[in-house]
């Protein structure tokens, strides 16, 4: 059975997609961008900025299903240009501490709204909680 996640304090979908999925205990997120949800504007700023902002939404989405960072499995990162790599790791980083998850990072010819970077992410509930 599938469960759809929808919170207000991430952007809403600006497609036929949900913010969050979960099924058994995993948690599949859309790729979230640097969409501030009150305005639906893009922040304003370079890629640690916008990266801020899409690890602000991710943990929104990873909330409402009652998750949070230490539950991250995967990550997926797609970066309009890889010359970026450097500063949207050091935000990486500091959102995830010492927590290592699987991660594919990929330049992409574009991404919506013109963007810097998406990420998305595969959370897990532990079995005891």
């Amino acid at each position: 059975m599938m469960q759809t996640i929808a919170t207000p304090d991430a952007p809403a979908a600006i497609g036929p997609y949900a913010q969050g999925v979960v099924v058994g205990d995993l948690l599949f997120t859309a790729g979230q961008i640097a969409l501030d949800p009150v305005t639906m504007a893009v922040v304003p700023g370079e890629v640690a900025e916008q990266t801020e902002q899409v690890f602000t939404n991710l943990q929104a989405v990873l909330r409402a299903a009652g998750l949070d960072f230490p539950d991250v499995v995967k990550t997926t990162v797609f970066l309009r240009d890889m010359a970026d790599f450097g500063a949207m790791n050091e935000v990486y980083a500091r959102w995830m501490g010492d927590h290592r998850p699987a991660r594919s990072t990929v330049a992409v010819a574009g991404l919506p709204k013109d963007v810097r970077v998406e990420i998305d992410l595969v959370a897990a509930r532990s079995p005891q909680g």
